[in-house]
C-alpha cells in the first residue's frame, strides 16, 4: 500500500510521548518509517520547592499535538485521520501521581526531578537490599507518608504520566513492566512487582496503618506485546477533540521513556546499551547476570520484555548548555545577526572539538536541578577556571559538553570498571546528538566503548513506542521483542559509529579529576547561595 492508502485503510500505527520539553506523537508506516509528526513544547515548573507540570496542559499538549499530526497527514496525504492499526503512549519516566476514589488527584505531579525523598530511599534500600532511586514511586510513596501528608490516606490509585494519560484513554489501570520497575522493584522471572519486597514494604508500622494495600494501588503490570486495552469512546474524544478518531483501537501498555528509548535504539538485547541525551541523561545496558553489590549510583530497572537492565540515570543534561548557546544567541541578536538556532547549536558544537582534551583548567556543573550520583540536593549550575587556564570559547563550549555527561560517567564508571560489565556497543540518542560527530565522540571517551548514532536517532521515544504499538499487533506468534527489532525494525538500519580515540579518553579522566575535586565548592554554593 502506498502511506495514503495505509492511512486510509487505518493501517498506520501511533506513537505518543509526553517528554520533558515536549509532546511529540509519530505515525508509522508498515516498514516503521516515520511518515507524520506532531509536537507541542511544554516546561516544568517549580512550585512549592516541587517540579511539577499541570496535568490541565498535559491534555491540552496531546490535543495540540494530535492536531499538528492530523495536519501534517492531510497536508502530505490529503486524507483525514480516522483510524490508525495501534496506539501507544509513554512519558518520562516514574515520579508520583497519586488519585483517590473519585479519580481527582491528590497532590500535583511529582516528576523524575524532585530530590525531596532521601529518607524514604535509605530506608527502603536497606530494607530491600537494593537500590531505590529518589523519583521512584514507590519512594515518593514512602516519603510522603514519613513526612505525615495527609493525602496518603485517600490513595486508591498511583501511577506515572504515561500510566495516567494511557488510564484516561482506555480505562485501564496497567503499566509496562519497563516504566513499572521504576514504580517498585520487578522479579525478572515473574515479570512483577517483587512479591518478598511487597510483603516487607506492607509490613512497615507506618504502611500497616494505611486503609490500602500496596498490591491493590500499583497499577498491574503487563509486558511488551501483551494488549492493554482499546481506546473508549471518551479516551477519542480527549485524543482528537475534533471526533473524527474512532473509538476501538487496539493500545499497547505505556511505558516510559526510558523503555522507548532502548527500542528506538534496538538496545534490548544482552550486552547492548543506549544513552538517552536531553533534559535528564540515562544510559542502560542490558545484563547477562545480577550486579555483585548494590549500588546507590546504579538502578536495576527493565527492559519493555522484563529483562534487567542496570541504569546510571542523571537529572541534567543539556538544560544548562542550551542556557548558554542562548546567551550566545542573544550576543549576536545584539550584533544585528539573526542566527538559526539549530545552526548556532552547530557552530558552537563543533567548536568544542578545537578545545584542549581536558578542557584546559575549566570545570562546569550543569545542576539546574538536584543531582544524586553527585551529592548535590539542588539546582546550582557554575562554572569555575584556574586564573592560568586556557579560557577560550572551544575550551568553554567543551567544559560544558563535558559537564553534560560528567555525573553520567561517576555512575559508568562504577558499572564497567567495578562491576566489570561489558558492553559491545552503545546507542546514543536525543537531543545532545543532533550535531553529527561532538557528543557522539565525547560519549565514547566517557564510555571507552564504541558508541553508534542511528539516521533515526532524533525521532527517539514516540517512535520507540510506536514500534512497541506495532509489535503488539504484527508479532508472529511468539516473536520476542528483540527478534522483532532485528528482523523488522533495523534490519536495513543505518547508522554511524565513532570508536573512542586515546586521547579523548584521557583527557575526559583527566578532566574528572578537577570536576569531583571542586564538587564540595558546588555543595557549598547549594548550602550558602539560597533561593
Amino acid at each position: 500500500m502506498t502511506n495514503r492508502e495505509l492511512i486510509k485503510n487505518g493501517k498506520a500505527v501511533l506513537g505518543l510521548e509526553l517528554g520533558s520539553t515536549r509532546i511529540k506523537a509519530v505515525l508509522i508506516d508498515e516498514a516503521h518509517n516515520p511518515i507524520a509528526t506532531g509536537a507541542y513544547e511544554w516546561e516544568n515548573q517549580l512550585v512549592n520547592g516541587i517540579w511539577t507540570y499541570d496535568l490541565d496542559e498535559a491534555w491540552k499538549g496531546v490535543q495540540a499535538c494530535y492536531w499538528e499530526l492530523k495536519k501534517d497527514v492531510y497536508n502530505k496525504f490529503g486524507v483525514p485521520l480516522k483510524k490508525v492499526q495501534s496506539i501507544g503512549i509513554s512519558g518520562m519516566m516514574h515520579g508520583y501521581v497519586p488519585f483517590n476514589a473519585n479519580g481527582e488527584l491528590l497532590v500535583p505531579f511529582r516528576t523524575w526531578r524532585n530530590t525531596m525523598t532521601e529518607e524514604a530511599v535509605k530506608e527502603l534500600s536497606a530494607l530491600f537490599n537494593f537500590n531505590v532511586p529518589q523519583r521512584w514511586s514507590i519512594a515518593h510513596l514512602y516519603q510522603a507518608i514519613l513526612s505525615g501528608e495527609e493525602h496518603v490516606s485517600e490513595i486508591t490509585y498511583i501511577t506515572t504520566l504515561a500510566g495516567y494519560v494511557h488510564w484516561k484513554l482506555t480505562g485501564q489501570k496497567v503499566m509496562g513492566v519497563g516504566e513499572a520497575s521504576g514504580m517498585f522493584p520487578i522479579d525478572a522471572t515473574t515479570r512483577d512487582y517483587d512479591a518478598d519486597m511487597l510483603a516487607k514494604f506492607s509490613n512497615l508500622e507506618k504502611v500497616k496503618a494505611m486503609p490500602w494495600d500496596i498490591k491493590e494501588i500499583l497499577p498491574k503490570v503487563l509486558v511488551a506485546g501483551e494488549s492493554a486495552g482499546v481506546l473508549t469512546e471518551e479516551g477519542a474524544k480527549l485524543l482528537d477533540d475534533s471526533g473524527d478518531l474512532e473509538a476501538g483501537i487496539p493500545m499497547c501498555p505505556p511505558e516510559g521513556d526510558a523503555g522507548t528509548g532502548m527500542v528506538a535504539t534496538n538496545s534490548v538485547g544482552v550486552r547492548t546499551g543506549n544513552v538517552s541525551a536531553g533534559t535528564s541523561v540515562f544510559a542502560m545496558v542490558v545484563l547477562e547476570k545480577a550486579l555483585e553489590k548494590v549500588h546507590e549510583e546504579l538502578d536495576i530497572v527493565t527492559t519493555p520484555a522484563g529483562d534487567n537492565v542496570a541504569m546510571v540515570h542523571c537529572n541534567n543534561c543539556t538544560t544548562d548548555l542550551n542556557a548558554w548557546v542562548n546567551l550566545f544567541g542573544e550576543f549576536a541578536s545584539c550584533m544585528g545577526i539573526n542566527a538559526d538556532k539549530n545552526e548556532l547549536f552547530g557552530i558552537l558544537y563543533r567548536k568544542a572539538l578545537e578545545g584542549d582534551k581536558d578542557c584546559g583548567g575549566l570545570v562546569a556543573y550543569n545542576f539546574y536541578s538536584g543531582e544524586h550520583i553527585a551529592r548535590v540536593n539542588e539546582g546550582r549550575p557554575m562554572f569555575v577556571r584556574k586564573p592560568s587556564a586556557n579560557f577560550n570559547l572551544a575550551n568553554f563550549m567543551r567544559t560544558h559538553l563535558y559537564a553534560s555527561l560528567a555525573s553520567l560517567k561517576i555512575g559508568l564508571d562504577i558499572l564497567l570498571k567495578e562491576e566489570q560489565v561489558k558492553v559491545d556497543r552503545i546507542y546514543g540518542h536525543g537531543g545532545l546528538f543532533k550535531t553529527k560527530g561532538v557528543a557522539q565522540g565525547i560519549l565514547a571517551a566517557a564510555f571507552d566503548a564504541p558508541v553508534a548514532v542511528m539516521e533515526t536517532a532524533g525521532e527517539g521515544g514516540p517512535w520507540g513506542m510506536a514500534i512497541l504499538a506495532s509489535y503488539m499487533v504484527n508479532k508472529d506468534g511468539n516473536e520476542t521483542l528483540e527478534d522483532f527489532l532485528n528482523n523488522k525494525v533495523f534490519a536495513d538500519s543505518k547508522g554511524e559509529v565513532m570508536e573512542p580515540v586515546a586521547e579523548d579518553v584521557a583527557g575526559f579522566e583527566e578532566y574528572m579529576k578537577s570536576y569531583t575535586a571542586v564538587l564540595e565548592a558546588e555543595r557549598k554554593a547549594v548550602e550558602t547561595f539560597k533561593m
